[in-house]
């Protein structure tokens, strides 16, 4: 760990026994130097013979035992000499320690010296000094780049360069489960409620005693990138600490189950209001972990989790790997994937959103006013967090999954280099980076996002289902076959909600379903009535957002939706279909058509407009899958293919000031 003093840079800082960290502060907290006695009490008039006494105002800035004496104006440089003599002559005498640590002889005269309050007095007393001022820090005023970075998409930050989101996130409580938290750091301070919940595993004893120093370490660095006052995304946010982590970082699945029920309990006793749990662990894959978390989502609580450090697929871990979770992978300041070693950031269909997660500056437990950096999912979890509450502070009851739509909204799109990754995990990782919404952002708009599958294999029939979260609404399904050998898509409904079913004729297949969700919206599917025979939207105030297409064939084409008078999936010979057939108060669709010749067809919706559905028409042979990412439907054609039609379904609620002319 390395202390800074800067949150971009370097503090000048004139202590030597005292580490002091930088802050970024607003130009209406600047440094000011007041009249003061020893005790910070405002002297009256002549109540004191001598010099002035001026210390900073801000008692987190002092740098104690550290003062200048600074002479009178029009003092001769020689004068500085003579009073620096006097002065070591008088500590000398006393017994008293004096260090002369500088002499300033151009735009002030006078020393810096390192003394005690006694041999002070007497300096205040001695011949041409004007006053006395004790030393304090000056800092850098830059933003650092992670808040830079969440602000800038949507014009967050002031002129003067400071960090001004929609609001400071007051209005929301965040559940920190992690170790120990330094609540007296400056950063922290009447931010963070130490909760009397601790369940922690020993530590190793061989370790022990070279960590415990460090025990408040993550802690303290995640509730300043959450809540900290110069550091923090949401400064007003208020921080619950639940320990679930000893001196190591290391925890249990027991521990955190037995966190969660603590956090449980205190929700349903306290007045509604909005909460986020954050999560910045990683662990195996556990079952029951991933439980409690659906059972928080559930109370209305939102779950931030870190995808993990493993550069691995997160679904292999818990939280990360919950649907109902917030999972949250890292990037650098580039918006290139962190990489830490032979770890870096875990990534894939389970995380859904990046965020700042590199050399971080937060609050250090180094000391109350030290700062350090730190990298990994943690910091970019810490970073979600924070977002979430400013989201929440501006609507109260918003629910998690409206506070998710509203993030990957705003969230900065396909800036992220993914060709490293393999290519099912390339496509399947969302190219999105985490930004703070404006402050007046778009009400009552159609938001959507693809939900994967884990890959198929024989111990599923070579089946692969995706389902999208409680309160979204399946508007398209698709699949996608690394190896060609693609069956197609169907719907079914389970519990009362659809779920996307893909087949393969062999080989590995993943299912894609584009979850949405926007005020008053209802889907229902509509199967053809046999192979071969169209399937349609059943009622005229239904529109037509997705079809699918399902062949025991070799060679699969997708049937084609239509709009118009009648809503309908066009199929082939064979060929079984679904309409996904939904309403919402002006709600209406239309579809956006590309031919290419070649492997690959991408298609996009005209701006303003959502993708609901992405499906290909192919006339000599199938299509290894159609992809949908952020608003394009990328069409991926198998070898051989002559001529291949990429066809996205578009739709959008139409404002209220617009006038009802959609192309249908």
């Amino acid at each position: 760990m390395r202390r800074t003093s800067a949150l971009l840079g370097w503090a000048l800082c004139l202590c030597a026994s005292l580490v002091a960290g930088a802050r970024d502060f607003t130009e209406d907290a600047e440094v000011t130097l007041g009249r003061v006695r020893e005790d910070g009490t405002e002297p009256e008039t002549g109540a004191e013979p001598g010099a002035e006494f001026l210390r900073c105002n801000k008692a987190a800035w002092r740098v104690p035992g550290k003062y200048l004496l600074i002479l009178r104006q029009g003092t001769h440089e020689s004068h500085v000499q003579r009073t620096m003599r006097r002065l070591q002559g008088k500590a000398a005498r006393r017994g008293s320690v004096l260090e002369v640590l500088h002499t300033y002889s151009g735009a002030v005269r006078g020393l810096l010296v390192r003394t005690s309050s006694d041999v002070l007095n007497l300096a205040r007393r001695l011949p041409h000094v004007s006053y006395v001022e004790e030393d304090s820090s000056i800092f850098a005023q830059s933003v650092p780049w992670n808040l830079q970075r969440l602000l800038q998409p949507h014009g967050g930050a002031s002129e003067n360069g400071t960090y001004q989101p929609p609001n400071d996130g007051a209005l929301a409580e965040v559940f920190l489960m992690d170790g120990s938290v330094q609540s007296s750091h400056r950063e922290l301070e009447g931010r963070v409620r130490l909760t009397d919940f601790s369940s922690v595993p020993e530590e190793d004893g061989v370790r022990l005693h070279r960590q415990a120093a460090q025990c408040d370490g993550h802690g303290t660095h995640t509730a300043g990138v959450v809540s900290g006052s110069d550091s923090g995304v949401a400064r007003g946010a208020g921080v619950s600490l639940v320990r679930v982590l000893n001196c190591q970082g290391k925890g249990t699945v027991s521990g955190a189950l037995a966190g969660m029920e603590f956090i449980r309990a205190a929700l349903r006793a306290r007045p509604a209001g909005a909460a986020v749990v954050l999560l910045p662990f990683a662990g195996a894959l556990s079952r029951s972990l991933n439980a409690a978390c659906r059972d928080l989502v559930a109370g209305g609580a939102l779950v931030v989790a870190a995808a993990g450090n493993y550069r691995d697929d997160a679904c292999l871990y818990s939280p990360g790997s919950e649907p109902e979770v917030l999972t949250v992978g890292a990037v650098n300041s580039a918006d290139q994937l962190v990489s830490q070693g032979a770890g870096g950031t875990n990534y894939g269909r389970c995380v859904d959103v990046f965020a700042p997660g590199d050399d971080i500056i937060s609050a250090s437990s180094d000391c109350s006013t030290c700062f350090t950096s730190r990298s990994g999912t943690s910091q970019a979890a810490a970073h979600a967090a924070g977002v979430a509450a400013v989201i929440l502070s501006s609507n109260q009851n918003a629910s998690p999954l409206q506070v998710l739509h509203a993030m990957l909204r705003y969230s900065i799109s396909n800036t992220i280099d993914l060709l490293s990754l393999p290519e099912p995990h390339r496509l399947a990782t969302p190219n999105l980076v985490a930004a703070m919404p404006p402050a007046v952002h778009t009400q009552g708009a159609l938001l959507c996002r693809s939900v994967w599958s884990a890959r198929s294999d024989s111990a599923d029939a070579h089946r692969a289902i995706a389902r999208c979260r409680r309160g979204e609404e399946m508007m398209g399904c698709g699949s996608y076959s690394p190896d060609g050998a693609r069956a197609g898509e169907s719907l079914t409904v389970s519990g009362g909600r659809a779920e996307c079913v893909a087949g393969a004729g062999g080989g590995g297949v993943y299912a894609v379903a584009r979850c949405c969700a926007v005020a008053g919206l209802r889907c229902q599917v509509h199967p053809s009535p046999k192979p071969g025979l169209d399937a349609g939207c059943a009622h005229p105030q239904q529109q037509l957002t997705g079809c699918t297409s399902w062949s025991e064939a070799t060679a699969l084409t997708d049937s084609r939706p239509h709009h118009g008078g009648r809503r309908r999936c066009a199929v082939g010979e064979g060929v079984t279909s679904h309409a996904l057939c939904c309403q919402a108060p002006a709600l209406e669709c239309l579809t956006s058509e590309n031919g290419a010749t070649g492997e690959q067809v991408e298609v996009s919706c005209p701006s303003g407009w959502t993708l609901t559905d992405c499906s290909a028409a192919s006339q000599y042979s199938s299509t290894v899958g159609t992809v949908a990412t952020g608003n394009s439907c990328h069409v991926r054609s198998s070898a051989g293919t002559d001529k291949t039609a990429g066809i996205a379904v578009c739709c959008r609620v139409r404002p209220p000031e617009e006038p009802d002319a959609a192309p249908r």
